[in-house]
């Protein structure tokens, strides 16, 4: 099973592109990442009381996920190697993607299990919920005593603010290196994590309204 799974994949990466799971990981991901970026950054200036606890609540069932999502993209790309693309030729620009990359998988490793890990640490507001259905367990940090309870606090709030700051830092980054290399640098970065669109220029598969019949053949001699 998995040398077919291999075997599909590369019908993709033959042709320079991340396969289709692969695309549906990185855009499930990046709208997860920006509502909770927007989401967290409301809540923080919720005033204490039940809005808050909901938006809380909120902000758990959301980023779970991607804790989720994570750990699962990380086993497909060890099983799936992506694409070999323009952008990895040798030199600082793909060493700098590279890291750039690895920044961004611990920063969806380290937001989440920060976030899980305030949850947990003192007086959690309320159970927790993977995607708000499924019931997700706490961290046993309850059975610490309370003054180390805070100390997991502290490190946890600490380790999920410079986490945020470095997101904001790389998205943009990230969002930018991908545009030059489409337009400026014309590699095929970007069409690779696209979604494949149909090539309208087969009439065949046109979409009805710019299907076009074909010329009728001309007629000979005098009607």
């Amino acid at each position: 099973m998995l040398a077919e799974l291999r075997r599909w994949a590369r019908t993709y990466t033959d042709q320079n592109r991340y396969s289709p799971v692969g695309i549906a990981f990185h855009w499930v991901m990046a709208a997860l990442v920006l509502f909770q970026l927007a989401w967290g950054f409301y809540t923080d200036f919720l005033m204490p009381g039940g809005n808050k606890v909901h938006a809380y609540q909120v902000h758990s069932a959301a980023g779970l996920p991607i804790l989720l999502l994570t750990a699962l993209r990380a086993g497909w790309r060890i099983v799936i190697p992506g694409p070999v693309n323009d952008a990895d030729e040798p030199g600082w620009q793909s060493t700098v993607a590279h890291v750039t990359h690895y920044l961004f998988y611990l920063c969806f490793l380290g937001l989440p299990l920060s976030g899980w890990a305030m949850w947990s640490a003192v007086a959690p507001p309320g159970p927790l919920w993977l995607g708000g259905v499924i019931p997700w367990p706490h961290m046993p940090l309850g059975e610490l005593s309370l003054e180390h309870q805070m100390v997991a606090l502290g490190i946890a709030e600490r380790v999920h603010h410079w986490l945020v700051i470095l997101l904001l830092v790389l998205i943009p980054a990230h969002v930018g290196a991908a545009l030059m290399h489409h337009f400026w640098s014309r590699h095929d970065v970007l069409r690779a994590m696209l979604p494949e669109v149909p090539d309208w220029e087969d009439p065949r598969e046109a979409p009805p309204h710019k299907r076009q019949d074909p010329p009728l053949p001309e007629r000979s001699g005098a009607g």
